[in-house]
């Protein structure tokens, strides 16, 4: 009821901002959703969706397995730490656009080289969050599984996978929020389809309606996305944690 009640807010916002900078600059609800029906209709709206969320799968998965394991390397192995540290610092604070761009330029307007820039401007966090997590581990625990002769893969399964997954799922729900920006900037300035070619199609045409008729199209299924798996995922692995008054 919370999350209704906030959408109703928002589309009030959204008839009164209409109504004070006029309907040229801002189309009011009922053009946008004419223009989210019309591209639905014609079958645009879905192919282009579809698009962008297979590059954010495919390049949410490669960032997240490539850097958890970074990350938990680097937890764990000082000397790997000491020597990933520095690269680490410099893709984090490289800008998403430089690393979009240089990869166009090296391997070519590709579909390989949008997902790669998308995955390396992912990673870096991905394997902050893993490697303070791995540093978070208890001690205790590994002693214990030392101690019983625990094999070691049981041991990652049992023993350190539990208190990495609050970790993992904060990793994931930030490298989404990331990948979803990212994503339509590759689309942008490289490829012939997807959401963020639509909204520069609808940028060189002048045409808010088509603009806003994607850009809420594709913040409705990240919503949904959001509510009905991320969230769900972070609320069970964090509930062996106590919760807060």
């Amino acid at each position: 009821m919370l999350r209704l009640l906030s959408i109703l807010v928002f589309l009030a916002s959204w008839w009164l901002a209409t109504f004070l900078v006029g309907p040229s600059k801002l189309p009011p609800p009922p053009i946008v959703l004419a223009a989210i029906i019309g591209e639905a209709r014609s079958g645009a709206l879905f192919f282009h969706l579809g698009v962008t969320l297979g590059r954010v799968g495919i390049a949410f998965i490669l960032a997240m397995t490539l850097g958890g394991a970074i990350g938990y390397l680097m937890g764990r192995v000082r000397l790997a730490n000491r020597l990933g540290d520095p690269w680490l610092i410099l893709l984090l604070n490289l800008p998403a656009l430089v690393i979009i761009v240089l990869a166009y330029i090296w391997a070519g307007l590709t579909e390989v080289a949008a997902i790669a820039a998308i995955a390396i401007n992912k990673l870096p966090t991905a394997i902050v969050t893993l490697r303070e997590g791995t540093r978070a581990l208890h001690l205790a625990l590994d002693e214990m599984a030392t101690v019983f002769a625990i094999p070691r893969w049981r041991t990652f399964q049992h023993v350190i996978l539990p208190q990495l997954a609050p970790y993992i799922a904060a990793a994931m729900r930030s490298g989404l929020a990331l990948i979803w920006k990212i994503v339509l900037v590759a689309e942008l300035l490289g490829r012939p389809n997807g959401v963020g070619f639509e909204i520069g199609i609808a940028f060189q045409l002048f045409d808010i309606a088509l603009l806003l008729a994607y850009s809420l199209s594709f913040a409705a299924v990240v919503l949904v996305i959001e509510t009905l798996l991320v969230q769900p995922f972070e609320a069970r692995c964090a509930r062996w944690r106590p919760r807060a008054a």
